[in-house]
Protein backbone atom coordinates (compact mmCIF):
# COMPACT_ATOMS: atom_id res chain seq x y z
CA UNK A 1 0.00 0.00 0.00
CA UNK A 2 2.82 2.21 1.16
CA UNK A 3 4.56 1.79 -2.21
CA UNK A 4 1.53 2.75 -4.38
CA UNK A 5 0.80 5.48 -2.65
CA UNK A 6 4.50 6.44 -3.06
CA UNK A 7 4.46 5.82 -6.85
CA UNK A 8 0.67 7.97 -6.89
CA UNK A 9 2.44 10.82 -5.22
CA UNK A 10 5.50 10.69 -7.33
CA UNK A 11 3.30 10.49 -10.96
CA UNK A 12 1.20 13.61 -9.54
CA UNK A 13 4.21 15.49 -8.92
CA UNK A 14 5.38 14.99 -12.26
CA UNK A 15 2.06 15.81 -13.76
CA UNK A 16 1.64 18.96 -11.92
CA UNK A 17 5.54 19.91 -12.15
CA UNK A 18 4.75 19.88 -16.20
CA UNK A 19 1.77 22.05 -15.96
CA UNK A 20 3.38 24.51 -13.98
CA UNK A 21 5.74 24.43 -16.44
CA UNK A 22 3.29 25.00 -19.26
CA UNK A 23 1.78 27.69 -17.47
CA UNK A 24 5.16 29.76 -16.23
CA UNK A 25 6.04 29.81 -20.09
CA UNK A 26 2.76 30.36 -21.93
CA UNK A 27 2.60 33.32 -19.38
CA UNK A 28 6.11 34.76 -20.33
CA UNK A 29 4.82 34.28 -23.87
CA UNK A 30 2.51 36.54 -23.74
CA UNK A 31 4.35 39.48 -22.49
CA UNK A 32 6.06 42.06 -23.94
CA UNK A 33 9.71 41.74 -24.62
CA UNK A 34 10.90 44.45 -22.07
CA UNK A 35 8.47 42.46 -19.40
CA UNK A 36 9.81 38.95 -20.89
CA UNK A 37 13.38 39.67 -20.95
CA UNK A 38 13.37 41.12 -17.61
CA UNK A 39 11.48 38.32 -15.73
CA UNK A 40 13.79 35.87 -16.95
CA UNK A 41 17.27 38.19 -16.52
CA UNK A 42 16.36 40.61 -13.57
CA UNK A 43 17.48 44.15 -13.82
CA UNK A 44 20.41 44.11 -11.72
CA UNK A 45 23.12 44.64 -15.24
CA UNK A 46 22.56 47.68 -17.45
CA UNK A 47 22.48 46.46 -20.66
CA UNK A 48 24.06 48.51 -23.65
CA UNK A 49 24.11 45.94 -26.26
CA UNK A 50 21.13 45.00 -28.28
CA UNK A 51 19.02 43.68 -26.08
CA UNK A 52 16.28 41.93 -28.49
CA UNK A 53 18.11 39.99 -31.58
CA UNK A 54 16.99 40.77 -34.50
CA UNK A 55 13.95 38.36 -35.63
CA UNK A 56 13.82 38.06 -39.78
CA UNK A 57 10.36 37.03 -39.14
CA UNK A 58 9.12 40.10 -37.29
CA UNK A 59 11.92 42.80 -37.97
CA UNK A 60 11.28 45.47 -40.85
CA UNK A 61 15.08 44.30 -42.93
CA UNK A 62 16.62 45.82 -46.07
CA UNK A 63 19.16 43.40 -47.36
CA UNK A 64 19.57 39.64 -46.96
CA UNK A 65 17.45 38.60 -43.91
CA UNK A 66 19.72 35.67 -43.03
CA UNK A 67 23.86 35.00 -42.87
CA UNK A 68 24.51 38.40 -43.27
CA UNK A 69 28.38 39.51 -42.52
CA UNK A 70 27.01 42.98 -40.87
CA UNK A 71 23.95 43.67 -39.15
CA UNK A 72 23.45 47.89 -38.44
CA UNK A 73 20.17 48.47 -36.50
CA UNK A 74 18.45 51.65 -36.31
CA UNK A 75 16.43 52.90 -32.99
CA UNK A 76 14.79 56.01 -35.49
CA UNK A 77 12.19 58.53 -35.01
CA UNK A 78 10.63 60.03 -38.54
CA UNK A 79 9.99 63.45 -37.04
CA UNK A 80 13.83 63.57 -35.64
CA UNK A 81 15.87 65.91 -37.48
CA UNK A 82 19.36 63.67 -36.89
CA UNK A 83 17.72 60.73 -38.17
CA UNK A 84 16.87 62.73 -41.28
CA UNK A 85 20.58 63.87 -41.95
CA UNK A 86 21.76 60.08 -41.15
CA UNK A 87 19.27 58.84 -43.55
CA UNK A 88 21.53 59.46 -46.98
CA UNK A 89 24.25 57.72 -44.89
CA UNK A 90 22.75 54.79 -44.65
CA UNK A 91 21.11 54.96 -48.01
CA UNK A 92 24.38 55.39 -49.81
CA UNK A 93 25.67 52.19 -47.19
CA UNK A 94 22.52 49.67 -48.27
CA UNK A 95 23.59 50.47 -51.62
CA UNK A 96 27.39 50.15 -51.60
CA UNK A 97 27.63 47.12 -49.30
CA UNK A 98 24.78 43.95 -50.51
CA UNK A 99 26.15 41.94 -47.89
CA UNK A 100 24.74 44.40 -45.25
CA UNK A 101 21.10 43.92 -43.34
CA UNK A 102 19.76 46.87 -42.21
CA UNK A 103 16.91 46.92 -39.29
CA UNK A 104 14.94 49.86 -38.70
CA UNK A 105 12.95 50.05 -35.07
CA UNK A 106 10.71 52.69 -33.89
CA UNK A 107 11.82 55.01 -31.30
CA UNK A 108 9.18 58.04 -31.50
CA UNK A 109 10.39 60.71 -29.02
CA UNK A 110 6.79 61.96 -28.08
CA UNK A 111 7.87 64.47 -25.42
CA UNK A 112 9.89 66.50 -28.35
CA UNK A 113 7.94 65.42 -31.82
CA UNK A 114 3.77 65.53 -31.74
CA UNK A 115 4.05 63.59 -34.50
CA UNK A 116 6.30 60.96 -34.33
CA UNK A 117 3.94 58.38 -33.02
CA UNK A 118 1.34 58.70 -35.93
CA UNK A 119 4.00 58.68 -38.28
CA UNK A 120 5.43 54.72 -36.68
CA UNK A 121 2.01 54.17 -36.85
CA UNK A 122 1.62 55.21 -40.91
CA UNK A 123 4.77 53.12 -41.44
CA UNK A 124 3.04 50.00 -39.98
CA UNK A 125 -0.07 50.51 -41.67
CA UNK A 126 1.65 50.68 -44.72
CA UNK A 127 3.50 47.50 -43.96
CA UNK A 128 -0.46 45.54 -43.82
CA UNK A 129 0.21 46.63 -47.27
CA UNK A 130 3.40 45.17 -48.06
CA UNK A 131 5.19 48.58 -48.35
CA UNK A 132 6.54 49.60 -45.11
CA UNK A 133 10.10 50.30 -46.65
CA UNK A 134 8.26 52.68 -49.48
CA UNK A 135 6.48 54.90 -46.74
CA UNK A 136 9.57 54.53 -44.37
CA UNK A 137 11.85 56.71 -47.32
CA UNK A 138 8.35 58.94 -48.17
CA UNK A 139 8.29 60.16 -44.07
CA UNK A 140 12.05 60.48 -43.60
CA UNK A 141 11.78 62.64 -47.14
CA UNK A 142 9.00 64.99 -45.46
CA UNK A 143 9.52 65.12 -41.93
CA UNK A 144 8.53 68.50 -41.64
CA UNK A 145 5.00 67.19 -42.88
CA UNK A 146 3.28 64.63 -40.74
CA UNK A 147 -0.31 65.29 -40.46
CA UNK A 148 -2.96 62.93 -40.45
CA UNK A 149 -3.87 64.68 -44.06
CA UNK A 150 -0.21 64.11 -45.01
CA UNK A 151 -0.24 60.45 -44.38
CA UNK A 152 -3.10 59.14 -46.09
CA UNK A 153 -2.01 61.73 -49.30
CA UNK A 154 1.41 59.75 -49.07
CA UNK A 155 -0.60 56.54 -48.96
CA UNK A 156 -2.26 57.63 -52.04
CA UNK A 157 0.90 58.55 -54.07
CA UNK A 158 2.85 54.78 -53.00
CA UNK A 159 -0.44 53.44 -54.16
CA UNK A 160 -2.13 51.60 -51.34
CA UNK A 161 -5.40 51.32 -50.40
CA UNK A 162 -6.20 54.52 -48.67
CA UNK A 163 -9.45 53.35 -46.77
CA UNK A 164 -7.42 50.44 -45.46
CA UNK A 165 -4.99 52.72 -44.25
CA UNK A 166 -7.30 55.64 -42.86
CA UNK A 167 -8.73 52.63 -41.01
CA UNK A 168 -5.74 51.22 -39.87
CA UNK A 169 -4.52 55.13 -38.64
CA UNK A 170 -7.56 55.34 -37.05
CA UNK A 171 -7.21 52.29 -34.88
CA UNK A 172 -3.94 52.82 -34.08
CA UNK A 173 -3.53 49.23 -35.19
CA UNK A 174 0.47 49.14 -35.56
CA UNK A 175 0.22 50.96 -32.35
CA UNK A 176 1.03 47.62 -30.33
CA UNK A 177 4.21 46.34 -32.81
CA UNK A 178 5.72 50.42 -32.15
CA UNK A 179 5.44 49.96 -28.21
CA UNK A 180 7.57 46.48 -28.62
CA UNK A 181 9.72 48.45 -30.05
CA UNK A 182 10.13 50.82 -27.68
CA UNK A 183 10.26 47.80 -24.70
CA UNK A 184 13.67 46.50 -26.77
CA UNK A 185 15.07 50.07 -27.16
CA UNK A 186 14.48 50.86 -22.80
CA UNK A 187 16.13 47.40 -22.33
CA UNK A 188 18.57 48.26 -24.63
CA UNK A 189 19.08 51.71 -22.55
CA UNK A 190 18.62 53.73 -25.45
CA UNK A 191 16.93 56.80 -24.96
CA UNK A 192 17.60 58.89 -28.05
CA UNK A 193 17.40 58.62 -31.94
CA UNK A 194 19.43 57.89 -34.37
CA UNK A 195 21.03 55.03 -31.93
CA UNK A 196 22.72 52.57 -33.86
CA UNK A 197 23.99 48.78 -33.19
CA UNK A 198 26.24 46.89 -35.34
CA UNK A 199 26.76 43.83 -35.08
CA UNK A 200 24.79 43.64 -31.07
CA UNK A 201 27.59 46.32 -30.47
CA UNK A 202 25.93 50.16 -29.32
CA UNK A 203 27.60 52.41 -32.13
CA UNK A 204 29.50 55.49 -30.55
CA UNK A 205 30.53 57.49 -33.63
CA UNK A 206 29.62 59.90 -36.06
CA UNK A 207 26.22 59.80 -38.24
CA UNK A 208 28.30 60.67 -41.36
CA UNK A 209 29.18 58.57 -44.29
CA UNK A 210 32.76 57.80 -43.90
CA UNK A 211 32.05 57.41 -40.33
CA UNK A 212 29.49 54.73 -40.80
CA UNK A 213 31.80 53.28 -43.47
CA UNK A 214 34.96 52.50 -41.42
CA UNK A 215 32.13 50.90 -38.67
CA UNK A 216 30.80 48.86 -41.30
CA UNK A 217 34.33 47.82 -42.55
CA UNK A 218 35.61 46.84 -39.45
CA UNK A 219 32.58 44.78 -38.03
CA UNK A 220 32.41 42.72 -41.68
CA UNK A 221 36.51 42.29 -40.75
CA UNK A 222 36.03 41.09 -37.80
CA UNK A 223 32.77 38.68 -39.03
CA UNK A 224 35.20 37.56 -41.83
CA UNK A 225 38.28 36.57 -39.41
CA UNK A 226 35.04 34.88 -36.84
CA UNK A 227 33.69 32.91 -39.37
CA UNK A 228 37.53 31.14 -40.76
Amino acid sequence: TELAEAKVGILSGAICATLLTWVVFRGLDRLSPRTRLRALLGTATTVTDLAVPVDPERDHIRGPKKDALVTLVEYGDFECPYCGQAEPAIRELIREYGELRFVFRHLPLTEVHPHAQLAAEAAEAAAGQGAFWAMHDMLMDHQGALTTRDLISYAASLGLDADKFSAGLRKHVGAYRVAEDVDSADLATVSGTPTFFINGNRYYGAFDLDALKEAVRTAKSRAVIGAR
